[in-house]
């Protein structure tokens, strides 16, 4: 069984934004994020299961940005800097064409301070659901636009929109990209 993540209060040590870029660059073994209250999240690797899960769900997401070029996408490799501080890797993301282009390149090249309009979670069999819950809450608050929180273990779905209810869908199920990401479709059959 892999191990949760481990959660460091740096209360009396603050790390700059180049102190934690350089941490993660120098760490690339490990995978690092820093919520809104500065703590930093050593996060544990995904098993097989996960790891597969999560590369279709980018397959799919990415498949149908090529057909659109309507914004570009992310894997959970990369390091968002929302506006509260945190500095968030989801498991898939992505963000429109002309608000990725706004940044300048060195913004692009490290961690961008910019919160995405669409991120995916999947829950691995190590996370805390309610963790997830407040990092889904942290990124509709920090303005991502559209979220999922897919649950295998629960056989479940959250959808959370900005200033809406949370809609629980129980797998299988089909969600739609909405006005987020027009045209795209998942199917959620495969989590069964």
């Amino acid at each position: 069984m892999l191990a949760t993540p481990l959660t460091l209060n740096l209360d009396t040590v603050r790390l700059t934004d180049e102190q934690f870029y350089e941490l993660c660059q120098n760490n690339h073994e490990l995978k690092f994020e820093r919520n809104s209250k500065g703590e930093l999240i050593i996060m544990s690797p995904v098993g097989g299961e996960s790891g597969n899960r999560e590369s279709e769900l980018i397959i799919d997401l990415g498949n149908w940005n090529r057909q659109t070029k309507l914004g570009y996408t992310f894997s959970s490799s990369t390091v968002f800097k929302l506006p509260n501080g945190a500095d968030r890797s989801p498991d898939a993301s992505w963000i429109k064409r002309e608000r990725w282009e706004a940044l300048p390149p060195e913004q692009k090249r490290k961690f961008p301070p910019i919160a995405p309009d669409f991120v995916m979670e999947l829950r691995s069999e190590t996370d805390s659901l309610k963790i997830l819950r407040e990092k889904m809450q942290e990124y509709i608050e920090a303005g991502v636009q559209l979220a999922w929180l897919i649950n295998p273990q629960q056989q479940q779905v959250e959808i959370y929109r900005p200033q809406k209810e949370i809609e629980i869908r129980n797998l299988p199920t089909e969600l739609s990209g909405e006005n987020v990401l027009p045209g795209f479709n998942l199917n959620l059959a495969l989590f069964l």
